[in-house]
This record gives structure tokens, sequence and C-alpha cells, in this order.
């Protein structure tokens, strides 16, 4: 559908929308129709509410997750387990397993998967920030929570052999089988999770 034919507000709004992800020109234009029939002062909320979520998130400089401070509140918890870091490709995932309220360790969200093909490589995540906090020392196991689609198989090899050259004294381990061929972790049901959280295993 083109919208090459709305009034220039409207095309201007949809367009913007028609960015974001799983949303195409069809439902961006319903979101700014939606947006429009909105009274003023819920369309103002609506802006307002879009510029303070800029204003007061950033990412973590230690996990790289969203949050209002940093470090985050995971980070800064004195309580959790720091020699457990568990790697997760989006911040979705890592609030999925903090929702179970069983793993007690740090994070890292590396910010998506390697994905060659569209232009994802290792320079497009957070691959640097994984390297500074083994190089910190204290970390004695790396737990791969990325699913098992194809682009999560090729991540874990990468991280597997970043961890076997600079530090082979940390053990690497990956969620236990339970999470089917081609899903992704935050997806998954808690039993699920729970499962394969708690009999992870050895890559």
């Amino acid at each position: 559908m083109s919208l090459e034919r709305l009034p220039a507000p409207l095309r201007e709004v949809a367009e913007h929308l028609a960015r974001l992800p799983g949303l195409g020109p069809k439902s961006a234009l319903r979101a700014a129709l939606a947006l429009l029939k909105l009274p003023r002062e819920q369309a103002e909320a609506v802006g307002r509410s879009i510029l303070t979520l800029r204003e007061r998130l950033c990412l973590c400089s230690t996990c790289a997750s969203l949050a209002e401070s940093d470090p985050c509140p995971i980070c800064s918890d004195a309580t959790r387990n720091r020699e457990q870091l568990c790697v997760v490709s989006e911040w979705d995932s890592l609030l999925v397993l903090e929702e179970m309220g069983l793993y007690r360790g740090l994070y890292l969200v590396l910010g998506g998967l390697l994905s060659p093909l569209d232009g994802v490589g290792p320079q497009a995540l957070e691959f640097g920030l994984l390297r500074r906090r083994l190089a910190e020392g204290g970390v004695r196991e790396l737990i791969l929570a990325l699913g098992s689609t194809l682009e999560a198989e090729s991540t874990a090899s990468h991280i597997k052999n970043l961890v076997a050259q600079a530090h082979p004294d940390v053990r690497v381990s990956r969620l236990a089988q339970g999470i089917p061929m081609g899903a992704e972790v935050k997806f998954m049901d808690r039993e699920t999770l729970r499962q394969s959280l708690m009999h992870r295993q050895a890559v």
C-alpha cells in the first residue's frame, strides 16, 4: 500500500510508524489514524511518553540492558552471584528469565545474534563488552541463553571459541534441551525455561 496520497502530516506519522518492526504500511496507517482520533490531551501524552522514553532510559554500561540508571539494578545488586554470567540476545529474553526468579547471576545482552546474510557481524554486537567482563575476572561460568535457531548456534559457536582462546578456565554452558529447534528464549513458557536453565549443558 502506498502512503503517497495521504495528507502530508498523516503520511509523515504513518511513514515513521512503518519503520518499526512488525508494522507494514497498512498497520502503520491504522495506528496513525487511531492516534488522530485520540483527544488532544491523550495524543500529547503519547508524544511526551515517547520523548520521556528516550530521555530516561539508557543502556547499562555493565550488561547492555535497558535501564533507568547506570549501572542497572541487577548489576548493582550485591546479592547476585557474580561468578555466573548469562548471555542473552535481547533485553526481552532477560526479562523472561528474571520473571522466573530462579537465576540469581548476572547478565550480558548481546543486542542481537550473528547473521551475516542480514549484515549482522561480530562488530555489531556486544562482544567487546563480553571480552571486558571476562577480562575483569570473577566469572566462572558463562551461560548461553540464546535459543536454538541457526543464528543462535552460530553466535554460541563464536562465543565458545572466544572463551576457549582467552579464558579456558571459564566453563561455558547452554540451556538444556527442551527448547525446540527454531525457537527463541523470549517465546518459551516458564516451565520449559526453568527445566532448561536447571539442566543446562556444557558446550
